[in-house]
Parts: C-alpha cells; sequence; structure tokens
C-alpha cells in the first residue's frame, strides 16, 4: 500500500498542471533560499523605486509577450512590489508561463534598473532560454537551468530588450566601468552601439552579482578579471557560485552571435557561442557547463 501511494504521489508530480522551476514556494528561485526581506518602508540608499520596478517589467514584457505567444505560452508576470522577498520565479501552469517578481529584490541597494531587467530576463530563461535543462528526477523539466538561464539573460534577451535604445548615452552616464570590461567588450565588437550594449549587459550582470556577495555576507568582490578557475566534470543545473555567475553574464555579453538567432530547447549549440563551431571567446564558462559536444 505504500509503494502505491508513492506510485500516485509520483504521478500526480508528474502529471499536475503546475511545475516549477525557481519555485513560487521559495525553495529555489533566482537566488538560493534566503530569508531577508526589504519591506517598502525600509529605509535605502538605493534599488528601484514602483515606477521603475514597473517600467522594467513592462519593456520586456512588450518585447517577449509574441515571442513566448509563438512557443505555444501565454506570459504572466506577477508584479509583486509590496512584498518584501529577495528573489524571483519561474514557473508553467499549463499554457501560462509564469514569472514572479518582488519588490524586495528590487529596493535592494545593489540593484540597478539593468540589473533588475537581467533578474527579469532570467526568470524568462528559464522558459525559452534552451538547452541544457534542469534535469528532473520525474520527467524531462521545460525549463533551462540556472546557469543557461543567465547565460539567455544576456546573449539574448537584455541585448532584445535594449536593442532600440541609446545605448551609448546610458554608458556614458555609468559611473566606475571596469576595464577589463571596456576593453573586452571593444575587443569584440565593432560598432559603437554595440560596444555599449555589451557594457551594458556587463554592469547589469555586475548589479546582481554585487547582490550575490551581499547575500552572502563576503568580502571577495567578483570582477570582471578574475574568472573562477573551476572546471566541472558533469553540467551543474544548480546556482553556479557568484563569480561564476558574473563570468556567465560577461560571456553571454561577448558572443557575437545575433540575438534574434534563436536558440534551440534540445541543443546547446544552435544561437550560442560554442567550441563546436570554434568559438573561444563568448562561451558558456567550464565552471558550471560541460559541453556535450565537441
Amino acid at each position: 500500500m505504500k509503494g502505491l501511494k508513492q506510485g500516485l504521489l509520483l504521478a500526480t508530480l508528474v502529471l499536475s498542471g503546475s511545475v516549477f522551476a525557481c519555485t513560487e514556494d521559495g525553495s529555489t528561485g533566482f537566488l538560493p533560499e534566503n530569508n531577508l526581506k526589504i519591506s517598502v518602508n525600509q529605509k535605502r540608499d538605493g534599488g528601484l523605486t514602483e515606477e521603475q520596478f514597473n517600467a522594467v517589467i513592462d519593456k520586456v514584457e512588450a518585447t517577449y509577450d509574441s515571442i513566448v505567444s509563438s512557443e505555444g505560452g501565454k506570459l504572466k508576470v506577477a508584479r509583486n512590489w509590496e512584498d518584501g522577498t529577495v528573489n524571483a520565479y519561474a514557473s508553467r501552469s499549463g499554457t501560462t508561463w509564469n514569472v514572479a517578481m518582488f519588490g524586495g529584490l528590487a529596493r535592494h541597494e545593489t540593484i540597478t534598473e539593468d540589473g533588475f531587467a537581467l533578474v527579469v530576463c532570467h526568470e524568462l530563461g528559464h522558459h525559452i532560454g534552451g538547452a541544457p535543462k534542469k534535469v528532473s528526477y520525474y520527467s524531462n523539466s521545460w525549463a533551462s537551468n540556472e546557469g543557461q538561464a543567465d547565460y539567455f539573460a544576456n546573449l539574448k534577451c537584455l541585448r532584445r530588450v535594449f536593442n532600440n535604445e541609446s545605448n551609448m548615452r546610458v554608458v556614458r552616464a555609468m559611473k566606475d566601468i571596469p576595464d577589463e570590461l571596456v576593453g573586452k567588450c571593444k575587443a569584440v565588437w565593432e560598432r559603437a552601439d554595440d560596444r555599449a550594449l555589451c557594457i551594458r549587459g556587463g554592469m547589469a550582470g555586475m548589479s546582481v552579482s554585487k547582490l550575490f556577495q551581499a547575500l552572502r555576507n563576503s568580502t571577495v568582490e567578483p570582477k570582471f578579471e578574475t574568472p573562477d578557475a573551476k572546471v566541472v566534470t558533469r553540467t551543474d543545473d544548480n546556482h553556479p557560485a557568484y563569480q561564476c555567475r558574473l563570468d556567465t553574464y560577461f560571456q553571454g555579453s561577448l558572443c557575437n552571435i545575433p540575438f534574434n538567432d534563436d536558440v534551440e530547447q534540445d541543443n546547446e549549440v544552435t544561437g550560442t557561442c560554442h567550441g563546436a563551431i570554434g568559438s573561444r571567446i563568448g562561451t558558456r564558462p567550464l565552471c558550471w557547463f560541460k559541453p556535450s559536444v565537441q
């Protein structure tokens, strides 16, 4: 009888209309599970206003709503401004593809508007970010894994969202842009606006990487010039270390494959920079990614 009950539970989980990647119950999300809450009234020196919070989500939704529809889904973004949760989640319920965003994350002092846009893109990336996918004990997962969602966020999503904006003007207004980021973007991209878009994506990655550092209470700062030296023996589906995540955002910005060359859900090469097509820069970092093809 116990075995029968376990079997029925397993079937229920597999066939359920609602399944999760970065789960809404808090067990996993853009960030590892944490108890930090930042209320609407809490004093802060940085972060976003409610107007900025909604404007960023509006921009990503306007860009990707029709793309999600073409993939058979209906994009639904929950705007939980009042909620102090410092995280973000993705889930599916039938053909509804959910993204849950929270005011607590947007209010964190490390988060810029571009950094927040990157988080929205990461959650969207679980839905359409391509291979590699999360390995599920119960079934083949619909969700791109954490590293791939990070890679997609800069490789495709932010580029598409920011494509028609005045990126050079935005970058000129930024402070303390690291020389390593500027130099690598100049080396890869010929057009000035493409270089600015590369820098903008890198700085968005730095914003959220500083959030990862803060939540770990670490004194070790993420840097573009000190990539994670770890080499995995198999692809890690979970959250990489925060330096590794910055490396992933950075390489996504440096990959010169056009943003409208779509990734594939079951092919890790298509639409990406990959060793199998001779890429030496812009590839997914080996601190979380083990290529399955050479």
